[in-house]
């Protein structure tokens, strides 16, 4: 196919004519379909349905050490749950904290409490002057929607192929005190799919920060999502390679079951140096007389172990796989050699990431919902939801069939070709 850059004008008239045709047919189709978040579909919270048969009425509700998990106690969450997902965080069991159904919720609470009480002692962080988060780009909107709701300073950090920019990272952790701390999802990254490589997380765990609160927000949310058994992404255990470095309290690791069992009732954790968890224990015994030890007691007899839960993960991307392929293959056949837009190609995760020509994220996006289809705003995946390029755009494939994908595609595409026409056109006159 010939690139829309080397198209003359009258090509391009040509071809705007053509699609804007193609799209005002599609337009009056009433598509009403949603790709705006990463939500599993129905046949994936299918998949955990007989969890909730694990405990009934009858049930023996103790734990195998013989606590009731009606009652109070277990603050740090039942053992054989920490275990679990201390398995599934590949950390200790000692160095885990099992919270409610939310790591989004635990991240919040980790800088609220690094705004009012300080982190292990050190100046609370509402106490200072200034306070700067390092935000990798393109990444998950809800990170910095947190940042910026305590009004803290965020960053933009470029998310190369092998994970962040570390050249600035260590620029800006080792010479800038006001640095507090840097989003991560190092595994099948939102939105982008790709995994830190084994020197980008040792550079992380060798940093040496100007300020001794300095922290790394280690989301760990999709270290068992794979699309496919034999190209699985690995990445090294950031919590080793930092006591490695001589920097044992320097993360934070987050997870949870969100896109495992049920996203509104999973089990979530915490993971860090025993003298962090013993920090944040200081708080959860005046926040809360513990969490949902029975939801914990039935993720751990349902899944038993790390291998159930991998077992069932595969079932998860049995059906994710379809999706992902849809998109891709539409993407690869309509936008291949026209030079009007890149993506990325994951192994795992929830998102394509895609990159419009430069000023076109904005109008593919509102062309998408007025012809029926729903994407996350443009800008999302950038703190403040600006995106100084107006170029990235997140695919959420998850919600939809794969047969609605591949339909929602479709218009996706015509829109970044139209817009694209557009842009061209406007830059000729």
């Amino acid at each position: 196919m010939k690139a829309y850059r080397n198209m003359n004008k009258e090509e391009l008239l040509a071809l705007r004519e053509q699609l804007s045709a193609a799209y005002e047919d599609v337009k009056g189709k009433g598509l009403k379909l949603d790709m705006s978040r990463g939500k599993p579909g129905f046949s994936q919270l299918d998949l955990s349905l007989p969890m909730l048969d694990v405990i009934n009425s009858s049930s023996d509700m103790r734990t195998v050490l013989g606590n009731d998990t009606r009652n109070y106690g277990d603050l740090d969450g039942i053992g054989e749950c920490r275990r679990l997902l201390a398995d599934m965080m590949s950390v200790k069991k000692d160095n885990v904290v099992v919270c409610g159904n939310s790591s989004l919720n635990i991240m919040y609470d980790t800088v609220s409490r690094s705004m009012t009480k300080g982190v292990n002692g050190s100046t609370p962080w509402a106490q200072l002057d200034k306070v700067k988060f390092l935000c990798p780009v393109p990444g998950y909107d809800r990170h910095f929607k947190i940042t910026e709701y305590f009004g803290i300073e965020m960053i933009n950090i470029p998310l190369l192929d092998d994970g962040p920019d570390m050249d600035l990272v260590e620029q800006y952790v080792n010479n800038d005190a006001a640095v507090k701390g840097i989003w991560c999802v190092p595994m099948y990254a939102n939105p982008t799919g790709i995994s830190y490589s084994d020197e980008v997380v040792r550079r992380f765990a060798n940093l040496r920060p100007a300020a001794e609160d300095f922290r790394i927000y280690w989301d760990h949310a999709y270290c068992l999502h794979h699309l496919y058994e034999d190209q699985q992404d690995e990445i090294l255990d950031i919590l080793t390679e930092c006591e490695k470095a001589g920097n044992p309290n320097m993360v934070y690791i987050f997870a949870s079951t969100s896109k495992v069992t049920f996203p509104g009732s999973g089990v979530s954790a915490i993971a860090s140096s025993q003298e962090n968890i013993e920090f944040i224990e200081s708080q959860m015994t005046v926040q809360t007389i513990g969490h949902d030890k029975i939801n914990q007691l039935r993720h751990s007899r349902y899944f038993k172990d790390i291998n159930g839960m991998k077992e069932h993960m595969k079932k998860h991307a049995e059906i994710m796989r379809g999706k992902f392929e849809a998109v891709l293959e539409v993407l690869d056949k309509e936008l291949e050699g026209l030079e009007i837009g890149t993506w990325t190609r994951p192994h795992g995760g929830y998102f394509i990431s895609f990159d419009a020509m430069e000023g076109c994220a904005k109008a593919i996006v509102a062309k998408c919902k007025e012809a029926g289809v729903v994407l996350t705003g443009a800008g999302a995946t950038f703190p403040y939801g600006k995106d100084p390029k107006d170029s990235n755009i997140r695919i959420a494939p998850s919600f939809p069939t794969p047969e609605e994908m591949a339909q929602a595609t479709d218009l996706f595409v015509l829109c970044v070709k139209l817009v694209s026409v557009e842009k061209l056109l406007e830059a000729m006159n």
